[in-house]
């Protein structure tokens, strides 16, 4: 069992456990878990140490929600992937919030919008609940430019998968992450409130 295993044997096993295969979902387990397990430590990444939710916590948790989908249909590898992405997203915008709701002002998680980026300037750390609000607007203007965003932020997704999973080309993607992370940039530093 050398190497990572292939997106084929991924997607194969995903269909075999949404037609009810409950033992694909027993060999899919190890099979996905190293890659939400680093995708997690990169959202992580940079957060205080004494922080209440660490990156097994987080891919244990989006892993429960995924598996107790039960609607789930899943059409291949990069599409579990953007689900996961989705859930943990959401699992760090509700901590987040828990944690503000506890004390005035609340836990700020801080992340670099460019961490998925290859090639990109860098940008400034913005805060995880500014940034699911700027993406709630961002889905209601191009819904697609903010699940790229999902896809490749939270995802890690590369833009190769995220074309296959939105069913676009990879020039598509790489316009729309551009242009999406120059909008939430103006977005998040008060530059679209200015006009």
């Amino acid at each position: 069992m050398g190497g990572p295993p292939s997106p084929h044997e991924v997607t194969m096993l995903l269909r075999a456990w949404s037609g009810g295969d409950k033992e694909a979902l027993d060999r899919l387990a190890p099979l996905v878990y190293n890659e939400l397990h680093r995708i997690a430590k990169r959202l992580m990444a940079g957060q205080r140490l004494n922080h209440t939710l660490q990156a097994t916590a987080l891919v244990n948790e989006a892993y429960v929600r995924l598996v107790d989908a039960r609607e789930a249909s899943w059409q291949d590898r990069a599409h579990f992937f953007a689900l996961c992405a989705r859930a943990m997203r959401q699992i760090l915008v509700d901590h987040a919030r828990g944690r503000a709701s506890v004390k005035r002002g609340g836990e700020h998680i801080m992340i670099e919008l460019d961490e998925a980026a290859v090639a990109a300037p860098p940008s400034p750390s913005v805060n995880l609940l500014e940034l699911d609000e700027a993406l709630r607007r961002l889905a209601t203007l191009d819904p697609r430019k903010s699940q790229v965003v999902e896809m490749r932020f939270f995802g890690g997704l590369s833009l190769e998968e995220t074309a296959e999973a939105l069913n676009i080309s990879t020039k598509t993607v790489q316009r729309d992450w551009d242009m999406a992370r120059a909008w939430l940039y103006a977005e998040l530093s008060g530059k679209h409130k200015d006009g």
